[in-house]
């Protein structure tokens, strides 16, 4: 079983997220700047360009925003609109399988949910330490008495 991190943990892609924030900051930057250079341009419109900086990066932000949180009572799985917080009981399997944009968990009452925190697109290695991490960490907590009371693993 591979090493288990200590409770509480956080699983958010890193690199991917680095890459959104800088990508809407300079975005942000270089419109506000445009704004400001463009002659003839009403304070009104160039508001409007800043605005629309703004929104660009908000909306990067949002991408950014996946993560898995994982502590002694379950996890909160945060995707890009919404989050679910699940108990560990819950949890039937974590997968990521080859060709996988992010982690899938497999759920008790039988449905699949999609984890973004972990994805392996531009950390491949990372993506995959960090689901074994997860995947011992359901395991360990589906084995303990308190973990599951349906007797499913």
């Amino acid at each position: 079983m591979p090493d288990q991190p200590s409770l509480p943990v956080t699983f958010r892609p890193g690199r991917t997220r680095a890459v959104l924030h800088t990508l809407g900051a300079a975005s942000f930057v270089v419109i506000t700047i445009v704004a400001l250079l463009l002659g003839g341009l009403s304070p009104g419109e160039k508001a409007s360009f800043v605005f629309t900086g703004a929104l660009f990066w908000g909306v990067l932000w949002l991408l950014a925003r996946p993560r898995i949180d994982a502590d002694a009572e379950g996890v909160t799985v945060v995707n890009v609109a919404r989050s679910r917080r699940l108990s560990w009981a819950e949890i039937v399997k974590v997968n990521l399988r080859p060709g996988d944009p992010w982690v899938f968990l497999d759920l008790t009452d039988g449905t699949s949910m999609a984890a973004m925190g972990i994805q392996p697109g531009m950390a491949k290695a990372s993506a995959i330490r960090d689901a074994k991490a997860l995947r011992a960490l359901t395991e360990t907590h589906h084995s303990s008495p308190r973990a599951s009371n349906t007797g499913e693993v």
